[in-house]
């Protein structure tokens, strides 16, 4: 039988993770046109509203039926605006692990919700899932991604050399450039002292490296 992650929504002091929905087509499609989003993801430039609402209507609901992950829209608690997206990938559930990623909307950067949101997704997989390994992958180049997986306790694992596959702008439109995935990973005991070091420190700029 096939396990599956659950409907859930999780809160934390600013944040509610919950499923993406209908109404979050627009920002989800705006916050995918960024540049910095496109350069560290392969989603479709420009992307377009119907491929937001693909995404939220069949792909994002198959990938949980069929247990492979979880895509969850990260709304800011006080206005209900989206301000990113976490996504778990690639979950083996007898090994108990999945695979990490976020973006997070241009306009929302530097106030630390990527370190927020996948530290509360964190929590809830390895308390409420049971789950025992997270693993995230930052290209060798995206420093900001790097700065949230250290920033939420994960311990890098080594370099994946040629692994990855970004994109930069040229004149004639984007272009793919390979380099190097950092592995990281989290364990449960990893998250000791994680949630202190958010609220000790600024926020700063993120965004995903989703591959």
């Amino acid at each position: 039988m096939t396990s599956t992650f659950p409907d859930i929504s999780i809160s934390t002091e600013r944040l509610v993770l919950r499923p993406l929905d209908e109404e979050d087509v627009p920002a989800l499609a705006a916050m995918m046109n960024d540049e910095q989003v496109a350069a560290w993801t392969h989603v479709p430039q420009p992307f377009t509203e119907a491929e937001a609402g693909a995404w939220i209507g069949e792909y994002a609901r198959a990938e949980r039926t069929a247990g492979r992950g979880l895509d969850l829209a990260v709304t800011e608690f006080l206005t209900q605006r989206l301000v990113g997206v976490i996504r778990l990938a690639k979950t083996n559930w007898h090994v108990r692990s999945t695979e990490l990623s976020y973006i997070v909307a241009p306009w929302a950067r530097g106030e630390g919700y990527a370190s927020e949101a996948a530290l509360a997704t964190a929590q809830w997989l390895f308390g409420d899932q049971k789950f025992e390994r997270v693993e995230l992958r930052t290209a060798a180049d995206n420093t900001a991604s790097q700065q949230v997986a250290q920033k939420i306790g994960c311990i890098s694992e080594g370099v994946l050399r040629n692994a990855c596959m970004a994109r930069v702008r040229t004149d004639d439109g984007w272009t793919d450039v390979r380099t190097d995935f950092i592995v990281w990973s989290l364990l449960p005991e990893d998250l000791e002292g994680a949630a202190g070091q958010l609220t000790d420190n600024d926020g700063f700029t993120t965004f995903t490296d989703w591959n």
